[in-house]
């Protein structure tokens, strides 16, 4: 049954893991239990592995772990009979990743017996619809994006709108208990049930956020999840594993990750501000915060995330061991550039503007670039051609021809003919259509709820 709406003086909040699939000791959520939560939540997906996801719409984690995930969790709230919340279905949110979990969910409970009510909520957005809000003003870019053009929703495989914690609460009104949702703000999961009981924005969000990642605000992140008390003046943190623990420092740290201010994090309904907070070890494993404040926004924005594909990518991998190269690395790369789109233009009569090539050094500044601290020469050097073009035939075309070359290139002074080794055979991989994140826009809105779809897996009963 869904929490009461009458005013409680705390709201729990149990955090299993950082994301659907990733795992947790099934122990943790036991202990979790044993402290009387109100919901469950947990993530079901983000943007930090890249566009594929979103653009091919498929997920980056495997059935069977969010099976396994999915089960004691579905298991575990209907046993203390409280809400399980999962945003970002899929890893990016799309319908289809939505389906998928709700696909699970449902064997899951035909497996253990269990008749709870599901909602799927899809945040998937039609270019269409959108053109009309682009024409009316209502949809504006975030920096250092400049205006929406007509011809970039066209050109999106999937766009999807980021929201916040109304579309939960409304399925939790109608008698949900397991709420499975598309694209959502990692915070509005473990925002919903806190909001909707009562409790403050201020102490709300800030305590969602720092449980978003489940245990990485502990000392321990490997350890599990952690849980929030919520009430009205503050919250309190603590890891669900019981060799873990929370400390000021590393619950206030989670305030820089994946945000451009640490005091100031935005919302679709308001602007979170923890300047003001304070941390303060209650003993050795849990923290209370205090002190955060929720500034109302005057417009309800919907972040939009949209990905198109750029063409078709074929890689290919070899390692140099060769110590005169290795110390020569950078001058090497560029010569290889130099050959390969030679050859390219006269073996397959392309220009270099017709196609993409990325050279990767990795043991060599692949990750830094001209900031890595280490200048010395690196003992050994992994090459990484990356070529997109716009057919996958062209893509693997232009690999081949750099074969050769990535095999025995030598530098022009060397008097012999150096050996690397390919990583793989063949050589070359076809990787599919390659995709780019193309929007970073909001939608200004009336309704929190009105760019959301809600279906429920049988009639449920009204609030």
């Amino acid at each position: 049954m869904p929490p009461s709406t009458e005013a409680v003086a705390q709201v729990g909040v149990l955090a299993p893991s950082g994301m659907l699939g990733a795992g947790f000791d099934p122990e943790t959520i036991e202990r979790g239990l044993a402290l009387d939560p109100d919901v469950i939540a947990i993530d079901g997906g983000s943007t930090d592995s890249g566009p594929h996801y979103l653009g091919a719409a498929v997920a980056k984690t495997t059935a069977a772990a969010v099976r396994r995930d999915l089960r004691i969790l579905i298991k575990a709230a209907a046993t203390a009979d409280i809400p399980l919340i999962v945003g970002s279905c899929g890893t990016s949110g799309t319908d289809s990743g939505v389906d998928w979990v709700a696909g699970i969910a449902e064997q899951i409970m035909a497996e253990e017996g269990l008749d709870l009510k599901i909602a799927r909520i899809y945040s998937e957005q039609e270019a269409a619809f959108l053109k009309e809000e682009l024409d009316a003003g209502r949809v504006h870019p975030l920096a250092p994006h400049g205006p929406l053009q007509p011809e970039t929703l066209e050109s999106c495989t999937h766009i999807v709108g980021m929201m916040g914690h109304e579309p939960f609460v409304e399925a939790i009104r109608a008698g949900a208990q397991v709420i499975l949702a598309g694209r959502a703000t990692d915070t509005a999961l473990a925002a919903a049930v806190p909001m909707m009981l009562g409790m403050p924005g201020g102490p709300t969000w800030h305590a969602a956020k720092v449980v978003e990642c489940g245990g990485q605000c502990t000392t321990d992140p490997r350890a599990g999840g952690v849980f929030a008390t919520i009430d009205h003046n503050g919250f309190v943190i603590e890891p669900l594993a019981a060799a873990n623990a929370c400390t000021p420092l590393s619950v206030a740290a989670h305030m820089l990750y994946e945000t451009a201010n640490p005091y100031r994090m935005r919302e679709p309904a308001g602007t979170l501000d923890v300047s003001d907070a304070t941390y303060t070890a209650l003993d050795e494993r849990r923290v209370r915060v205090e002190g955060s404040r929720f500034e109302p926004a005057e417009q309800h924005t919907i972040k939009l995330e949209g990905a198109q594909v750029t063409g078709y990518e074929t890689v290919s991998f070899t390692g140099i061991r060769d110590p005169y190269i290795t110390a020569n690395i950078d001058r090497w790369a560029a010569l290889l550039r130099l050959i390969v789109t030679d050859r390219v233009g006269q073996t397959l009569g392309l220009t270099d503007d017709e196609y993409g090539l990325d050279i990767r050094l990795y043991g060599h500044n692949a990750i830094l670039e001209d900031i890595d601290p280490d200048s010395t020469p690196p003992r050994e050097v992994g090459v990484m051609l990356v070529v997109n073009a716009p057919s996958q035939a062209t893509a693997t075309a232009i690999a081949k021809v750099a074969n050769p070359l990535m095999l025995h290139l030598p530098l022009p002074e060397m008097e012999y003919l150096p050996s690397f080794a390919f990583a793989t055979s063949p050589a070359e991989t076809p990787r599919g259509a390659a995709y780019e994140f193309v929007l970073n826009h909001v939608v200004d809105v009336d309704s929190a709820t009105s760019m959301f779809r809600t279906e429920y897996s049988r009639e449920v009963s009204r609030a």
